[in-house]
Parts: C-alpha cells; sequence; structure tokens
C-alpha cells in the first residue's frame, strides 16, 4: 500500500481502553513517519473511558503534558472499508523523546511478554473468538437490531440458525471482505444464544499479528455496522436479561523446530502445559480487571450465563475458565474462556500469556482437572465486583511480574476515574458510554 498515494490517511496507537487515538496525516507524512514527524502527548494513552484527562496523573501537568512520538508497527497500513472515502490507517506505538518505547503503550507490554517465550526458542501462536451484538441506539433505550428485510426489532436468539444470518448477509458479507481486504483472517461466523449476537472466529497465527488483528477487528465491526444502517456493540452484557459477549483466546507455543510444547502424544498434554495452566489459574483473581476493565463487564459474570466466574481448568468443559479443548494431540492448546468482549486485547493477551509464562518458569502445578458443571462446585472465584477487581491488580505479585509499573499505575488511576464517572452516570444510561467504545 503506497500511502503517498492518498491524500490523508490515518495514524493512531492503542489507548489503555483499547481506543485508537492518533491524527490524520497529509499523505506526504508517508516517508517520514519513522523518523518522527507524529507527535503526540503521552497522556493520550492513559485516558478515561470518555476520553478526558486523569486527574492527578504524572503524564499531563507534571510533566507539562510532554509529548511522545509515534512510529509505525510492523503490522502496516490496512483500508477502513467501513468509510465512504478511501482512507488508510497506520497501526503506531509510542515512544519517549529520547527513543526509549513508552511503558504506557499496551501493544509494547504484549512485546516484553512475547520476548519471554522468544529467549526459550519459543514462539506463540494465538487465536481469538469474538462475540458481538447487533443494536438499535437511535430511541432512549437500547433495543435489539431490526431484520433489514421486515423492519421489526429482534426478538429471539436464533442460535446457529442460517436464516439469522441470510437477514443480515450484506453485513455479513461486507464483513469477510473488509477483513480480506484488511488482512485479517475471519474463519467461520455464527449466529449465537444472544438475541443479534454474532460470533466471529480469527485463525491461528503469530499472537502479536493475533492481538492487532483482534483490536482492528473491533473497529472494523463497529464501523461497518454503522454503514449499514445499525450499530454493533462489544459491551460485555447489552442487554441485562439476554446473553453477554465473550471473547475466548486459544493459543499453543511451538519450539525452534515448529513442535508444539503442549503435546506429550496424548489426551493430557505435556508437563509444560500443565504448568502454563497453573500460572493462568495463579493470576486469574488478580487478571480480573483485564477480563472485565468496565462496570458492564460484572453484569456477565454470573454463575450459569454461559460465562466462567469460578477460577479452574479442565478438559473439554464450557463451565470452566481455563478449557483444554479435545482433538489431535498436536494441536493441543490452551483456551481461555473468562474475557468479556469489551476488553483491550493486548492487555487481555498480555496477561493471559504472561501468566503463563509465570507458570512455566517458576514450574507451577495446577490443581487438579473440573469435571461437570463448575458452576455447582466450591470454587474460587474472580473478583465479584469492579473496587475488588481494580485493589487487587495493584498489588498483586503475579501481576507486578507481567506488567511494567507504569502501566498498573495508569491503568489503576485511569479505572478508579472510570469508576467516579460512572457512579455519577445512572445504570439504564451506562449504554451510552460504552456502546461505541468498549
Amino acid at each position: 500500500m503506497d500511502l503517498s498515494e492518498y491524500h490523508t490517511f490515518r495514524v493512531a496507537g492503542c489507548d489503555l481502553n483499547g481506543q485508537m487515538r492518533g491524527k490524520r496525516v497529509p499523505g506526504s507524512y508517508a516517508s517520514k513517519l519513522d523518523k518522527g514527524a507524529v507527535r503526540m502527548p503521552l497522556s493520550a494513552l492513559n485516558v478515561d473511558i470518555a476520553g478526558a484527562d486523569i486527574e492527578n496523573s504524572p503524564l499531563v501537568f507534571k510533566t507539562g503534558d510532554a509529548d511522545g512520538i509515534l512510529k509505525p508497527t510492523d503490522r502496516g497500513p490496512v483500508p477502513l472499508p467501513w468509510l465512504n472515502s478511501e482512507q488508510a490507517l497506520v497501526p503506531m506505538g509510542m515512544y519517549w523523546e529520547d527513543g526509549r518505547r513508552f511503558e504506557g503503550d499496551p501493544r509494547h507490554v504484549l512485546v516484553d511478554v512475547l520476548n519471554r517465550y522468544k529467549a526459550k526458542g519459543w514462539s506463540v501462536v494465538a487465536a481469538t473468538e469474538l462475540e458481538f451484538t447487533l443494536v438499535d441506539d437511535r430511541g432512549d433505550t437500547l433495543t435489539p437490531a431490526r431484520n433489514p428485510y421486515t423492519d421489526r426489532m429482534l426478538e429471539t436468539p436464533e442460535v446457529l440458525s442460517l436464516t439469522q444470518m441470510d437477514y443480515f448477509d450484506d453485513f455479513l458479507s461486507g464483513l469477510y471482505d473488509s477483513c480480506k481486504a484488511m488482512g485479517i483472517p475471519a474463519q467461520t461466523t455464527t449466529s449465537e444464544a444472544g438475541i443479534g449476537q454474532f460470533e466471529v472466529t480469527l485463525n491461528h497465527q503469530d499472537a502479536l499479528r493475533a492481538a492487532d488483528d483482534t483490536w482492528l477487528f473491533k473497529t472494523l465491526i463497529r464501523g461497518l455496522a454503522r454503514k449499514h444502517g445499525f450499530a454493533a456493540t462489544f459491551m460485555a452484557k447489552p442487554f441485562a436479561d439476554d446473553s453477554g459477549n465473550g471473547m475466548h483466546m486459544h493459543f499453543s507455543v511451538l519450539d525452534e523446530n515448529g513442535t508444539n510444547i503442549f503435546d506429550n502424544g496424548g489426551e493430557d498434554g505435556s508437563e509444560t502445559l500443565h504448568q502454563a495452566i497453573a500460572g493462568c489459574i495463579k493470576a486469574m483473581q488478580a487478571s480480573t480487571l483485564i477480563f472485565a476493565p468496565h462496570a458492564n463487564s460484572y453484569e456477565r459474570l454470573v454463575p450459569g450465563a454461559h460465562a466462567p466466574t469460578s477460577i479452574c481448568w479442565g478438559y473439554e468443559n464450557r463451565t470452566v475458565a481455563v478449557r483444554v479443548p479435545g482433538g489431535p494431540s498436536i494441536a493441543r492448546r490452551i483456551e481461555h474462556r473468562v474475557a468479556g468482549g469489551d476488553i483491550n486485547p493486548y492487555l487481555n493477551f498480555a496477561v493471559v500469556l504472561g501468566a503463563a509464562i509465570h507458570g512455566v518458569e517458576h514450574k507451577l502445578h495446577p490443581p487438579s482437572p473440573v469435571s461437570g458443571n463448575a458452576y455447582e462446585q466450591e470454587l474460587p472465584q474472580l473478583a465479584t465486583d469492579w473496587t475488588s477487581a481494580i485493589d487487587l491488580f495493584e498489588i498483586d505479585p503475579v501481576i507486578a511480574d507481567i506488567f511494567p509499573a507504569d502501566l498498573i499505575r495508569n491503568l489503576v488511576i485511569s479505572k478508579r476515574q472510570d469508576q467516579r464517572l460512572m457512579a455519577e452516570t445512572s445504570p439504564k444510561d451506562h449504554w451510552r458510554t460504552y456502546l461505541d467504545v468498549v
């Protein structure tokens, strides 16, 4: 893609809420992006859910709201097919003036975690399954989207319905066309358990590329839905009495020969697999803030509602938090099922993969795998509320092993400001804040 041919194009980094923060620049910037031509306040990656500066943040007045420098990531430019005009986006990373990486940039944190695998001669292959809900936000209350054929509001879930997908064929066909144009490996699409809810799976690939594509995919879905006359949201719980939106993450680890180190030739998996699971289990409660970063997130984490709430693992069990799927042993992998659709993909990948490598490095042993319905068993639980999740994240030693201190501080102060903001908003209106931004 020759950016110089564009009249203008966009550059953006990822803030702590997973939102794109950046600028629109002229085509003449194409040849100087890697030379620091685009500057932006460091604080822009640490704003609250409404996009406002964080009160008393050390990145704002204490430092004179200093600029950082944006430089292109290795993801490369992508088209923005949902826009009426031909536009491109260049994903960027944030750096200090002297060239150091800004540790408040979520993508940099994931790179650091992946480097711990690389130091062992390993690489991580990952994939995501993303759920979203099509809605109508034109009234005073949020309602399910309307059937494009009948203009009647959707009323039933239509699990795995091909007819439901036919109703939204223009949107879904546009989704696949757009993913192809953007280089996002979209695989299956299904009509899910919620009213107007769909799930799209993205194919297994290099973990950093998978995180990039998950971030881009969320922006694509929201923009494409608007182009088709409705809205799409990754809110964890758009409707109180309906299914919530999750994001399942699958990953395996390959050695320098391309061999899956989770595979021992049998159904149980290798000792390394068990160590990685043990790390995920150990870090899970303190990681709740990453899996459930918003007020609305905790409405999804209800026992028996298809969202894991117990800290446990098992084989071929969809009621547990960490599932080891069946199938050929060569494809043995971990499926981490806790996160809502409203997460920051980079932070989610970092905390899951960081917990797993922590377990391997410390040779941890997991508890026994759970059989049967995990919701009906006495098991350790995720943080049950937003305040507890923030407090645990701030002080946990495994979290400190995964994330730099500056990012922990920045996320904690931003989430506490979000708490104050949402406390001033009626719960029935929380969707107005979250709909288009999570």
